[in-house]
């Protein structure tokens, strides 16, 4: 920080000693441990917080530190990554070039693969030591950039990189959120700076006027109240009025306004020009708004360097502090501000810039009716909806703000609204934004463009019988376009999909189809294709299903993991191998938390439960993070379920209650039936049989079409709990809707082994039970095949037979991780099956012997140098999964960093 006629250099630091010191500590504790760390600097403006940013910057190199340093600005914080670029490109060795970096914008609609690129630069930078990332004022940081921040330290915290934030106390948000992310997993400190002493303020006072500091002069510097960029631009006042020999000006703050008052009067509108495009702008674009040539406002510029108020850097020029820029544009009258963000929005506009840069002084300057303002709006929303749904869905609502509601273009901006709107998951306002359009009587084909883009909406917020009812409605009124009405055709279909007359649901799925294809229109191509694709697997036709998907992924490749799936449905775990490893071969798939559903399916059929386990958790993580819940709720039944398996009950019940909160945010029907399913499962492992069976009751009548999607592979549990209940009318239903799934799918071994199984149960037919077994080991599930030689083995006791099928079934839950239920059967060959409450049983907690397999070859990796990604590489998963594994192999071991567990995997092979 400097003042006209001197520097303050380290007298900048006067009373920050203690502050200083903490962060001194947190900087050499990163190489010391080899983890991550945040710190956050918080305090007033002009408390101090980017001088001590500096020193603890400077400090960082000296200690070895690559350092990334960048600056949030006020008025652009809305170009996504622009704060957090700034520090991967101006580092000290840049992380990425601007190449690289635009590279990586072409693929900004995938957020979670962007901040995975720029998580591996910084990894890769940070083997070679350690890293300072250090971004000042952060709560301007654009969306994206915040986005980032709440991820990446966490992300990278077992490697040595430091995360160094200056933020103000208000506006609230944004610093706040970053450590609250940061916090369960890394250390994170807060520094956070007071006013001054009287005492540092007096030094500082010596400092900057390399005199002893009178009565007169510690008068003044009460008014800064500890405030040292305050204090300083009132010396600065103070130097300024005696070389004229006039008074200080009392306002200012008593300097920064005295300073201005002595500049010449164009020196103060080129300033106030510059003060309206930002705290950093460019000299021709001031000169621009002052209505004159650059080569008439040199002498404006040298007399504003001089004075102390503007850096130049040869690129741009900088107001030295934001106070300074704030002290010179509130005093610009508030209607000319507004004129002159709107002029600069249209010299932006002219000069090429993007759309997005012209927002902060569009929102600034606007007024209804500008029709220019409007258009750039949409664009820029456009821009940005891929990466930042939440901005586009703020731009757009504003764009609609400025159209008159009698205008025709208002229905236009009004639709594209609705569809931000639903993007960024604001359900709620993008139907009352269409419901408002629509109370203004549009015309007949915008009714239905409108309602074609509620469409979406409905559907997420699971009102499928509403979505129906205003396609009908959309349908009925002559007049929509031909692709529209192709899409409310496939709309209508996909509401169906969730009714009980799914014969009638296909044939307007395929009406759709045929509709969808005559006009061409790919939205209508997609939304037919997964509503066929919803259907089929709601009626357990997964061969029909399987083809649906697979023409959709071929129109849309953001639905490979539908089609994966359905190949899994019908046993062909080889096809949907050979399709994830296209989808980790293309390292910019789209979905990437659905990618990691069929991922998790696949491992979890194969009988690879400490894989599926990781795959969902990683998921579920995902989903949050971008706040998509599609698949929370029946991700945990599975992880619960898996929970049992292993014998860790409490897990099991923590999943429960995790899935019943997803059921209530939630509550479609296939949700439900999830849970209640669940329910019943964790009810019978605690031996309460008759809410376990007045559960699945509630299953079977939750609606015909759930019994095809939930109890594929799992009717055997849900028989054996009947049949436990004494409620035999309930089993023989079950074994019923097997042996029709069956039908259903003749190709497939898991669908008949099954179907054998549940009626074998129900009958007690041990020759029934060892045909299933049969079938069953023509498929591919370990753990399915498990199930029904338990069942064989208790079964033939009473037959006379052998405990051979219990052994082999021992031997497969076992191989699977299912330890749990490897020990129960180990107890039913000596004591029998009593039905009560099982022992539990599972792997140590803590220590090595505690991690899955998974986590072990993680662990070697890492410990060998990889990073995440080529670890991802070598065992070909995400590198998301990877971070699962590496977290959960940390936490067991009691480790936090890379270096500490190299030492730990050293050490077990030196024993």
């Amino acid at each position: 920080m400097g003042s006209q006629g001197g520097t303050l250099s380290r007298s900048g630091l006067r009373g920050r000693e203690r502050e200083l010191g903490e962060l001194r500590e947190v900087i050499a504790s990163v190489p010391r441990t080899g983890g991550g760390a945040l710190a956050l600097i918080q305090g007033e403006p002009g408390i101090g917080k980017s001088t001590l940013l500096a020193e603890a910057v400077a400090g960082s190199r000296t200690a070895g530190f690559w350092v990334g340093l960048g600056k949030a600005d006020e008025l652009h914080h809305i170009v996504p990554l622009s704060s957090l670029a700034s520090c991967v490109l101006h580092g000290d060795e840049p992380l990425l070039s601007g190449d690289a970096l635009t590279d990586l914008a072409r693929h900004h609609d995938q957020r979670i693969w962007l901040l995975e690129r720029l998580a591996e630069a910084i990894e890769a930078r940070a083997a070679r030591g350690p890293v300072l990332i250090a971004l000042d004022d952060v709560q301007w940081a654009d969306p994206l950039s915040r986005f980032a921040l709440t991820q990446l330290p966490v992300r990278l915290r077992t490697s040595p990189v430091l995360w160094l934030l200056t933020g103000r106390l208000e506006p609230a948000g944004p610093a706040e959120e970053i450590v609250a992310a940061a916090a369960p997993e890394l250390r994170t400190v807060t520094v956070r700076l007071a006013p001054l002493t009287g005492e540092a303020i007096g030094q500082l006072a010596g400092d900057t006027l390399g005199t002893a500091v009178d009565e007169r002069v510690r008068g003044l510097l009460n008014g800064a109240g500890g405030n040292p960029f305050l204090a300083v631009e009132m010396l600065a006042g103070l130097r300024t009025a005696g070389a004229g020999g006039g008074p200080v000006h009392p306002g200012l703050v008593v300097g920064v306004r005295g300073r201005l008052k002595s500049l010449r009067p164009a020196t103060l509108r080129f300033l106030q020009m510059g003060a309206v495009l930002g705290r950093g702008f460019g000299f021709t674009q001031a000169a621009a708004l002052c209505g004159r040539a650059p080569t008439e406002l040199i002498a404006a510029l040298e007399e504003a360097v001089r004075a102390g108020l503007l850096d130049d850097d040869g690129e741009q020029l900088v107001f030295r502090h934001d106070l300074l820029r704030q002290a010179v544009y509130v005093d610009i009258p508030p209607s000319a501000r507004k004129a002159l963000h709107r002029e600069a929005a249209r010299h932006l506009a002219a000069a090429g810039h993007q759309p997005i840069d012209t927002v902060p002084h569009i929102l600034k300057g606007a007024l209804p009716g500008d029709e220019e303002a409007v258009t750039l709006l949409r664009r820029a929303a456009e821009d940005v909806l891929p990466v930042t749904p939440g901005l586009a869905a703020d731009l757009m609502t504003r764009a609609l703000e400025l159209v008159p509601p009698a205008g025709q273009s208002a229905f236009a901006v009004g639709e594209r609204a609705i569809v931000c709107q639903t993007r960024a998951g604001r359900n709620r306002e993008a139907l009352a934004t269409g419901d408002r359009l629509l109370a203004l009587r549009p015309p007949p084909e915008v009714f239905g463009r409108l309602q074609a883009a509620l469409g979406g909406t409905l559907w997420n917020m699971d009102l499928a019988d509403e979505l129906r009812r205003r396609a009908d409605t959309a349908l009925a009124v002559a007049g929509a376009a031909p692709e529209v009405a192709a899409r409310l055709a496939a709309l209508r279909a996909l509401a169906l999909s969730r009714g009980p007359d799914l014969v009638a649901a296909r044939e307007a799925g395929e009406g759709a189809l045929r509709d969808a294809v005559r006009t061409g229109d790919r939205e209508a191509h997609v939304l037919a294709l997964s509503g066929l694709g919803e259907i089929a697997l709601n009626a357990g036709e997964n061969a029909a299903a399987l083809g649906h998907f697979a023409a959709l992924s071929a129109v849309d490749p953001a639905y490979l993991p539908e089609e994966i799936v359905a190949h899994q449905h019908l046993d062909d775990f080889a096809s949907g191998e050979r399709l994830l490893l296209r989808a980790a071969d293309d390292a910019a798939s789209p979905r990437q938390a659905m990618l990691l559903w069929a991922q998790g399916q696949q491992h979890l059929g194969l009988g690879r439960l400490d894989d599926a386990e990781a795959d969902l958790a990683t998921m579920e993580r995902l989903e949050e993070d971008l706040r998509t819940p599609v698949q929370q709720v029946n991700s945990r039944v599975i992880r619960s379920r898996i929970a049992l398996l292993r014998g860790e009950r409490e897990a099991a019940r923590g999943h429960l209650a995790a899935a019943r909160e997803g059921l209530a945010a939630k509550p479609n029907p296939g949700n439900t039936a999830a849970v209640r399913f669940l329910e019943a499962v964790v009810a019978d492992a605690d031996g309460d049989t008759a809410l376990a069976v007045d559960r699945i009751r509630q299953v079977q009548e939750n609606g015909p079409f759930m019994r095809w999607r939930l109890l594929r592979t799992w009717v055997d549990s849900a028989v054996r709990i009947a049949l436990r209940g004494t409620d035999r009318s309930l089993a023989e239903d079950l074994a019923a809707q097997a042996r029709d799934h069956a039908a259903r799918n003749p190709a497939v071994p898991t669908a008949a082994g099954v179907a054998a199984q549940a009626t074998g149960l129900v009958r007690g037919d041990a020759a029934l039970l060892e045909h299933a077994v049969e079938l069953l080991g023509a498929g591919p599930r370990p753990l399915v095949r498990a199930a029904a030689l338990a069942d064989l083995g208790r079964a033939r006791p009473a037959a006379g037979g052998t405990a051979a099928p219990l052994t082999e079934a021992r031997a497969l839950y076992t191989a699977s991780g299912a330890h749990a239920a490897a020990a129960q059967l180990r107890r039913d060959r000596r004591a029998g099956d009593t039905g009560g409450p099982r022992t539990v049983v599972g792997r140590p907690v803590q220590g090595w012997e505690a991690l899955t397999a998974s986590e072990k070859k993680v662990a070697r990796l890492i410990a060998e140098g990889h990073t995440n990604r080529s670890a991802a590489d070598r065992l070909v998963v995400s590198p998301h999964t990877i971070n699962t594994h590496l977290t959960s192999a940390f936490r067991k071991l009691s480790v936090n960093s890379r270096v500490q567990l190299a030492h730990v995997v050293m050490a077990l092979r030196e024993d």
